[in-house]
């Protein structure tokens, strides 16, 4: 295995760049699914690798519970190994294990305090709670019920009809397009390797900006979209209640607007080959691609020669 089994500890120090290129340069769809795809790659390599390293590195220790075999000469001249890094590997695989899970958990949580506050209500697409705070957020779906659209009388009272359709129609892009799905994704690679964290931020960037340029598109006017922004954002004050896709609260909301201001995203799903932006884009993927073909020939390495080791 040599370093390579270090390579994917190394990779997501890319996870900048490649995230500011995707939101500059590409449509927000493309970036969104493209940055997810990316994160969830690195993410489980990494992972692989400390389990790796923890295997390899810790199998040479006395009193282990790994077999005997497994720290014969011929197995250590065959497989590198480190002490140092593999009990390095332990309380960091510990660690990942537990952030994952908390995300895991406190997702599940935030879904389960927002059914409960609609228990009662009548099942339609969209749920008004008679609350004077400013908020709006999509529930996704669950087990025998659909995605719904949950809005706070304060919200609406303070934006006029076409605004509101706007609002209506960006939770409803968040319901199409699954984005709560690709945020859990961002998130959990971020707690795998915190080198991810620019990814996860991107990528709920580019899950809001697509969500305005479908609220555009289905009520034809960038202009109207912007303004609900604007508005929903001083009204809310820039904190909402639930950290799923809450409207006007998730992603920089200057930037959103000065978008919709602007002219919309070119319809080319990807930059051309021969350009700086294409092939850092394809840099990124080519990165992702080795990572994860680095990690499955350290493990494959790994099982096979521990296999023959291991007395049947």
């Amino acid at each position: 295995m040599g370093l390579l089994v270090f390579l994917p500890l190394v990779l997501p120090l890319t996870a900048w760049p490649v995230a500011r290129l995707a939101e500059h340069h590409l449509h927000p769809r493309t970036a969104t699914r493209l940055l997810t795809a990316v994160a969830a790659v690195l993410g489980v390599c990494s992972t692989l690798c400390l389990a790796l390293l923890m295997v390899v590195g810790t199998a040479q220790l006395p009193g282990n519970p790994l077999p005997d075999a497994w720290s014969d000469p011929e197995v250590r001249a065959v497989l590198p190994y480190d002490e140092i890094a593999g009990r390095a590997a332990i309380p960091a695989l510990l660690a990942v294990v537990a952030v994952c899970g908390r995300v895991l958990l406190r997702h599940r949580g935030v879904r389960r305090r927002a059914a409960r506050a609609l228990a009662g209500l009548p099942d339609r697409p969209v749920a008004v709670l008679p609350d004077p705070s400013p908020y709006a957020y999509a529930l996704p779906a669950a087990t025998g019920r659909r995605g719904r659209v949950v809005v706070s009388r304060g919200m609406l009272a303070r934006l006029g009809p076409a605004e509101r359709r706007a609002l209506f129609a960006h939770e409803r892009a968040h319901l199409t397009g699954r984005h709560d799905r690709l945020l859990l994704v961002a998130r959990l690679a971020a707690a795998a390797n915190p080198f991810l964290r620019p990814l996860r931020t991107a990528v709920t960037y580019s899950a809001e900006r697509w969500a305005d340029e479908e609220a555009a598109v289905r009520i034809g006017s960038r202009r109207v979209v912007a303004r609900a922004i604007g508005r929903a954002a001083l009204a809310s004050g820039g904190a909402g209640p639930a950290p799923l896709t809450a409207f006007a609260v998730a992603g920089p909301v200057p930037r959103r607007v000065a978008a919709l201001l602007g002219a919309p995203p070119a319809p080319r799903a990807w930059p051309p080959a021969f350009t700086a932006v294409g092939l850092a884009l394809w840099g990124a993927l080519v990165g992702a691609v080795v990572s994860a073909l680095a990690s499955a020939n350290s493990a494959v390495t790994l099982y096979a020669v521990l296999k023959a080791a291991t007395p049947l």
